[in-house]
């Protein structure tokens, strides 16, 4: 609920920083499929004077969370549909996306930063 009352109160701003750093945590969590979080971040920023670059970059980080999960040895069940969907409800996309990552976090524990991780294939 964090992630959708913070940039209330920071004036949006902590919304950036949430996309840049979740964004950089899934590049992490699998090295072996990079992502880029300052793309992603400049796709939901300046991007949005194009208007396509942010929905493609919502709908690509569901992409993302749900393999994570896969390689996390989850089922997906993020659905990058369901998060685009919630853009238009009230931007509720951060909740479900945060969610779905918690699942992530929950099931690797709460290793210690640079401690590698088996995935799964």
């Amino acid at each position: 609920m964090a992630v959708w009352l913070l940039p209330l109160i920071t004036f949006g701003i902590y919304s950036f920083v949430w996309w840049y750093k979740i964004n950089a945590e899934m590049g992490r969590l699998d090295p072996r499929r990079p992502v880029s979080a300052g793309t992603s971040l400049l796709a939901v920023t300046l991007g949005a004077f194009i208007l396509v670059p942010p929905y493609v970059s919502i709908y690509n980080t569901g992409q993302r969370i749900a393999e994570r999960q896969r390689v996390a040895g989850l089922a997906e069940t993020c659905s990058p549909v369901i998060g685009f969907v919630l853009i238009f409800v009230f931007g509720l996309y951060p909740i479900y996306y945060q969610s779905e990552l918690n699942k992530i976090n929950e099931r690797l524990g709460n290793a210690q930063q640079n401690t590698p991780i088996a995935l799964a294939a």
